[in-house]
């Protein structure tokens, strides 16, 4: 637990922010334990409690109720409570709107000598034979046909 202990005391518009998220719970139960824990941390309210005292009342840990307190006295009420949101997203996406082009035209062209129609399996090949992507599944074609309305393959 760091060795930093931060005394908290929470502004009049503060308080009731915190206690109507709590009271009205359409949030995430991260947001609400974390509002628990600060409300139950505020030095201007008579029934404050220890970080021992509060990690039992809310049954988390000690080291929890010391970071969201840290949060607190390092980056504000709104820092502490919500959720950092992300910038871009975990994994890139392998179909962009040029590879989409190609497996559009690949759909609406003339299917490979041998074949009747295009498949999803067969455009999924030929887009790794010619490098749009390298690799791809038949349910993401799938799914890209259905988007722009020619899953007739």
């Amino acid at each position: 637990m760091p060795s930093v202990k931060y005394s908290i005391e929470l502004s009049d518009s503060d308080r009731n922010m915190l206690h109507d998220l709590v009271t009205k719970g359409n949030t995430t139960a991260k947001a609400i334990l974390r509002a628990n824990i600060l409300l139950a941390s505020d030095k201007n309210n008579k029934r404050h409690m220890t970080v021992a005292e509060i990690a039992v009342a809310f049954s988390t840990s000690a080291t929890t109720v010391q970071k969201v307190r840290t949060s607190y006295a390092n980056n504000g009420l709104t820092a502490t409570i919500q959720r950092k949101k992300r910038i871009t997203p975990p994994v890139a996406p392998k179909v962009t709107g040029d590879v989409e082009a190609h497996i559009v035209a690949l759909a609406c062209g003339n299917p490979p000598k041998g074949y009747r129609k295009w498949s999803v399996r067969l455009i999924a090949e030929r887009c790794v034979e010619l490098n749009y992507v390298e690799s791809i599944s038949h349910m993401t074609i799938s799914r890209v046909l259905k988007k722009t309305n020619l899953n007739r393959t």
